[in-house]
C-alpha cells in the first residue's frame, strides 16, 4: 500500500523520518517502470494477454491492454495512437499478429515509445500489406477456406476463423476446451485489412524485439524471421503456435521485460 498526503506525513511522524524514508526507498514503485501496452490481433481480444499481464503486474509494471477495433489499418493505428498520447513517461509496445501492423504505424512520431515487441506479429515496411507478408513464404493455413465471411454493412465484410479449423490453425498448443471458447468469442477483422498498405515503419527508429513462434500455422516462421531480421530486432524463438503469448506467457513476459530495460 502506498500512503500519500496527510497519511504519509502521519506515518513518517509515527515511524520516525529515517525509517519512513528507508521503507520508501525499498518499496518497488510502478512509476519507475515504463508502461507496457499490449495490443491484440484479429480473431482475438485483449484477454489473450491475461497471463502475460499477470506476470508483469506482479512485478509492478503499469499495464494497459486496449481493445483493437479491427476495422482497418489506418483507423486502428490512429485509435491506438490516440491512446498512447494519453500516457506519460516511457512506453513499451507489445503486439500480437495483426496488432503488429497497428503498432508499427501508431508508434511513429511518439517520443515516449522506447521499444516495440512483436509476438508472432506483422512488422511491415512501408507499402506492404498483411496478405503480402502472410503469403511471402509457404506454410500459412489461414486462407479463404478457413474463414467464414459475414457482411455487416454496405460492401463491408468481417472474417471469422471457422470452428472446425480454429484449434489446429490458430492455437494448436492450447487445450481444445480453451480454444472452443476462444473461437466462440473471437472478434472478427474487417476483410479490408488484408490488403491495406502500411505506412512508414516505427521500427526504423525504435528498437525492436521479436518472439518467433516456430510452429505458427498463420504467419509462417520464415516470414517472422524475415521481418525480424529486416527490422534489426533482438530475436528469441519458441516452439509455439500462433498464440505464443497464451501458450508461452513466461517467455513472452520475459522478452517484454527485457525490452523495458
Amino acid at each position: 500500500m502506498v500512503l500519500t498526503g496527510s497519511a504519509a506525513v502521519a506515518t513518517g511522524a509515527f515511524l520516525g523520518t529515517s525509517e519512513a524514508q528507508a521503507q520508501a526507498q525499498s518499496r518497488p514503485e510502478a512509476k519507475s517502470k515504463p508502461t507496457v501496452v499490449l495490443v491484440h490481433g484479429a480473431f482475438a481480444d485483449a484477454s489473450g494477454w491475461n497471463d502475460v499481464s499477470a506476470r508483469l503486474v506482479r512485478e509492478n509494471y503499469p499495464v494497459i491492454a486496449p481493445a483493437n477495433p479491427l476495422r482497418g489499418v489506418a483507423s486502428d493505428s490512429a485509435y491506438l495512437a490516440s491512446i498512447l498520447a494519453t500516457l506519460s513517461g516511457p512506453i513499451v509496445l507489445a503486439a500480437h499478429s495483426y496488432g503488429g501492423i497497428v503498432v508499427t504505424n501508431a508508434a511513429v512520431g511518439n517520443p515516449n515509445v522506447k521499444a516495440l515487441v512483436y509476438v508472432a506479429a506483422f512488422a511491415p515496411d512501408q507499402g506492404e500489406s498483411l496478405l503480402e507478408l502472410q503469403t511471402k513464404f509457404p506454410g500459412s493455413r489461414l486462407n479463404e477456406a478457413a474463414l467464414d465471411f459475414r457482411p455487416y454493412g454496405d460492401g463491408l465484410v468481417d472474417g471469422y476463423i471457422k470452428k472446425e479449423v480454429f484449434h489446429d490453425v490458430f492455437a494448436g498448443d492450447v487445450p481444445r476446451a480453451a480454444t472452443d471458447l476462444m473461437q466462440a468469442g473471437q472478434r472478427p477483422a474487417d476483410a479490408r485489412t488484408l490488403g491495406e498498405p502500411s505506412g512508414a515503419p516505427a521500427w526504423m527508429t525504435i528498437p525492436s524485439y521479436y518472439l518467433i513462434a516456430r510452429n505458427d500455422q498463420v504467419l509462417p516462421a520464415a516470414a517472422q524471421r524475415f521481418m525480424a531480421q529486416r527490422a534489426g530486432a533482438r530475436v528469441r524463438e519458441v516452439g509455439a503456435s500462433h498464440v505464443a503469448m497464451i501458450s508461452q506467457p513466461t517467455v513472452t513476459a520475459d522478452l517484454i521485460k527485457r525490452a523495458t530495460r
